[in-house]
């Protein structure tokens, strides 16, 4: 590794556009070298996910239409973290809940990632449910919009790889917990954080 990196700070930053779940900003950043340079991107709210694992190794996957890519893309149970003061782990219970009416016996941070960070700064935490347990009838989510259309499946973990290494799923956060799950089940599960453990900053 050379030197002492740059620090970049930003001289100047304009709202562009503001909505509930994200907002485009254009930041002046002070460059190497001397100068700035402009700088758009999305600032996000942030977004949770689950990987559940049931005892027979299978993991749920969800199917639901994106608008932005125009079709039905396979990923995981997820949702935003559009809740002040909501602990992550337990926005990642309600999600599962909600999507795949699921309750977890334990849950754990799996991965944490960027999900775009060319244009975004969203940060995608996906942890791991495990000991499932089926929510009762009665107490299940009514699903509404694109929600309504809903498909949950169980595959086995292995074929979900699979689906990844194949281009079946490209959601990134699906992408990343499928794999990450796979390699946290090789290890015995010795590698993972605890649910509180800070997000990366």
């Amino acid at each position: 590794m050379s030197g002492v990196e740059h620090r970049y700070e930003v001289t100047a930053r304009r709202q562009i556009w503001s909505g509930r779940i994200f907002s485009v900003v254009s930041d002046d950043v002070t460059m190497p070298g001397g100068g700035e340079a402009t700088r758009d991107y999305v600032r996000h709210v942030g977004a949770v996910a689950v990987v559940a694992l049931d005892d027979a190794g299978q993991v749920v996957l969800i199917r639901q239409y994106r608008h932005p890519v125009g079709r039905h893309l396979w990923e995981l149970p997820a949702g935003l973290m559009d809740v002040g003061g909501e602990d992550l782990a337990a926005a990642a219970l309600r999600e599962l809940a909600e999507e795949a009416d699921l309750t977890a016996g334990r849950v754990d941070v799996l991965v944490d990632l960027h999900s775009s960070p060319g244009f975004a700064d969203e940060v995608v935490r996906v942890f791991l449910a495990r000991e499932l347990a089926e929510v009762p009838a009665e107490q299940r989510h009514d699903r509404h919009d694109e929600e309504a259309d809903l498909q949950v499946v169980r595959v086995d973990l292995a074929e979900a790889v699979r689906m990844v290494l194949a281009g079946e799923i490209t959601n990134a956060s699906c992408v990343a917990g499928l794999l990450a799950a796979a390699r946290a089940r090789e290890t015995g599960f010795t590698e993972l954080r605890r649910p509180e453990a800070p997000l990366p900053r």
